[in-house]
């Protein structure tokens, strides 16, 4: 690329570093950005700095937060004794969309992995052990439908059993409005697996 000046070169390298982002895009972005007016990219710029410096991780539930406790967890109204466990904050924003779950979180900030060497001691195991108490109902397992999420469920499951707290699996199988016919047999097998009485 170098057609471009050493600047535009250098900001869509930067772009290019965002995850799904590849250089076409990030090239778009960036030209995107330069003919924005400036005080539009000033404004842009500022918001990325402050959310940088201001957000943080909640103590409690490991969700993205500018005030710790999150508001979640210090909701008075939310179900304190009802966990789901997800990888990332992106999936608490993506279940909270639903409006159905009034529990609280826990966020594992990643999977069980061994082919990239990520163990339980990489994610937050412990802490989501240490969040049980007695009056915890139950711990529902939100992680991806995927050999990671599938083997770090199975490991979440063996590791609360002997604290006698019920944990379930969220429901995986055919996507409403989806056909059979497109289904992998992952998909296939977990819709039959998950089947209930109509």
């Amino acid at each position: 690329m170098d057609f471009y000046p050493i600047a535009i070169e250098k900001l869509i390298e930067e772009f290019a570093k965002l995850p799904s982002v590849g250089k076409k895009t990030a090239q778009r972005l960036t030209l995107h950005i330069l003919n924005l007016p400036e005080e539009e990219v000033k404004e842009f710029a500022a918001a990325l700095v402050k959310a940088r410096g201001t957000i943080k991780y909640c103590r409690v539930c490991g969700n993205f937060t500018d005030k710790d406790p999150c508001a979640i967890c210090s909701n008075p109204n939310r179900n304190q004794n009802l966990i789901c466990v997800v990888e990332q904050p992106r999936d608490i924003m993506t279940l909270e969309r639903v409006k159905e779950f009034n529990g609280v979180y826990h966020v594992l900030h990643g999977s069980l992995s061994p082919m990239q060497g990520r163990g339980p001691q990489d994610i937050k195991i412990r802490e989501l052990v240490s969040r049980m108490r007695e009056n915890i109902e139950e711990v529902i397992v939100a992680t991806n439908p995927n050999i990671e999420g599938e083997a770090t469920a199975m490991y979440i499951s063996r590791v609360l059993k002997p604290l006698e707290v019920k944990v379930t699996r969220i429901a995986s199988g055919l996507p409403v409005g989806g056909e059979l016919e497109y289904a992998d047999e992952v998909t296939l097998s977990k819709a039959l697996e998950g089947r209930k009485e109509i």
